[in-house]
């Protein structure tokens, strides 16, 4: 623990705080002080060196207590750092490491810098694996792979968090370490998202690094640099890691928040000149890495942006486009319809996802895009009373089925075989003649059934696995629909 008294000591520096504003304090008497350094003041409390002057230095303030004016600081010649170690999972800590859920403070293996520079292309890999989110919308139409960066963006309250929640609860399950930044939320927010990963048994495979709108904004820009830090240390410990910055929209307004205190110059929308730069630098280090073994280890990033009135066209949601691998937009048009998940397929954009598809994946990707747009199509033109041929009929019949079996609830993840075996069930025409809600009272059934019986799992591994295309895939299933409609539905 760093100490005001020790600080002294080693260094024989002191400083005077001559003015407060507003989450910034001026400090004179430190002539040696560098960037980002942290400051330890006589109260204990801390900050970070912002700006350098020709008589004072600018500190951001990282805690809730202030310094007073005529204080005393001191260097400490440490920049903001984070402990790592095997015990972070299960955990809730603020972005300096310290537990915000009650518990005793931890003790770490080491402290990792919250800035540092991303590996370079020396060290990177090609994005061959697929990252399965158990959502089939996302899966089958814009599928991501290990180490993508995609943006996840939308409106408040289209479903976004409850995806980013159901693709955590996926990757627990196939072995992933699970870091989740939540960035000035509000405290029931993030006591909300908790809870729901002990309902589902998986909190204790998940490290949740998070600030609320309540603390200071220099404590606030620090979260999504802790969160990837943490990421790296799994990282380099051989694990795949997936972190969520939720939300990167909410950063840059509380980075320009301090820029505009400090007399930073504006740039676009007010924002500061090196808004691009720090979310660059921040989504830089995610991606796939070489192994020292062969093979690779990955960091998938899935930073959020909050779109307004489902205009994605603002500085910062472009800024976080362009330095992204695709994103996933949530439509409030389609959350209003009552689709769920109210992913715009249309708009959604993934660059290394698909080169990460099997044959039989690629080829079901195909087929829905196709399908879906000539279903928007053939369902506008059936606005004006036209009279549709049967192809049309069977066009619109099929497409709303597929939209069907896309509806998921908020707690519930398919498993990628099941996608595909399910899809060519809707794709046969499968539950034409059944009553409305059989569909998913089926596909419910088959996924329950999967997870519990060996049986049943390693019939549908072996099918998807060993077909080398769709039309294959879809032969079988034909070939043996009524052993298949015993084992998944009967």
């Amino acid at each position: 623990m760093i100490r005001y008294d020790d600080m002294l000591k080693t260094h024989k520096e002191v400083g005077e705080v001559v003015g407060l504003d507003r989450g910034l304090a001026y400090v004179t008497g430190l002539p040696q002080a560098v960037l980002n350094e942290i400051i330890v003041f006589e109260s204990g409390t801390f900050g970070q060196v912002y700006s350098l002057g020709e008589d004072r230095i600018e500190v951001l303030l990282i805690e809730r207590e202030e310094p007073q004016i005529f204080e005393k600081a001191a260097r400490t010649k440490k920049t903001p750092a984070i402990g790592v170690g095997p015990g972070l999972l299960g955990k809730v800590l603020d972005p300096l490491g310290r537990p915000l859920d009650g518990e005793e403070p931890l003790e770490f293996e080491k402290e990792l810098p919250l800035d540092s520079l991303p590996l370079g292309i020396d060290n990177r890999s090609r994005i061959t694996e697929m990252m399965i989110t158990g959502v089939a919308m996302v899966d089958l139409v814009v599928p991501l792979g290990r180490g993508q960066r995609e943006l996840v963006i939308g409106d408040r309250k289209t479903g976004k968090t409850s995806f980013l929640l159901q693709t955590i609860r996926s990757q627990v399950d196939h072995g992933t370490v699970c870091v989740y930044g939540a960035i000035g939320k509000n405290q029931a927010e993030v006591k909300a998202v908790v809870e729901s990963f002990r309902l589902s048994k998986i909190a204790d495979k998940i490290l949740v690094i998070a600030s609320f709108s309540s603390d200071p904004s220099g404590l606030i820009v620090q979260t999504p640099y802790a969160a990837m830090t943490a990421a790296e240390y799994f990282r380099d410990q051989g694990r795949d890691v997936l972190v969520v910055l939720d939300d990167l929209t909410t950063h840059a307004k509380f980075y320009r928040e301090i820029a505009l205190l400090a007399g930073r110059f504006p740039g676009r929308d007010s924002y500061p000149a090196d808004m691009f730069y720090q979310h660059a630098r921040l989504l830089e280090r995610a991606g796939s890495f070489k192994a020292d073994k062969g093979g690779s280890k990955t960091i998938t990033c899935l930073p959020v942006a909050e779109s307004l009135e489902g205009d994605i066209t603002g500085l910062i949601q472009t800024n976080l486009m362009s330095m992204t691998d695709g994103h996933i937009f949530f439509d409030s048009n389609i959350f209003t319809k009552g689709r769920r998940p109210a992913v715009n397929p249309f708009l959604s954009v993934t660059r290394v996802g698909r080169q990460t598809q099997d044959k039989v994946g690629r080829g079901i990707s195909h087929e829905l895009s196709s399908l879906l747009v000539l279903y928007e199509k053939s369902e506008t033109f059936s606005h004006f009373g036209a009279e549709m041929s049967e192809g049309m009929k069977m066009t619109m019949n099929t497409g709303k089925n597929i939209y069907d079996f896309f509806r998921q609830s908020s707690f519930e993840t398919v498993p990628l075989f099941m996608q595909y075996l399910l899809f060519t069930f809707v794709w046969i025409g499968y539950w034409n003649s059944k009553e409305e809600g059989q569909m998913r009272r089926d596909i419910q059934k088959a996924c329950a059934k999967y997870r519990s019986s060996k049986t049943v799992r390693q019939v549908v591994d072996d099918l998807c696995q060993g077909s080398g295309s769709l039309n294959e895939l879809l032969g079988k299933v034909q070939k043996n629909l009524r052993n298949l409609e015993s084992d998944l539905f009967l």
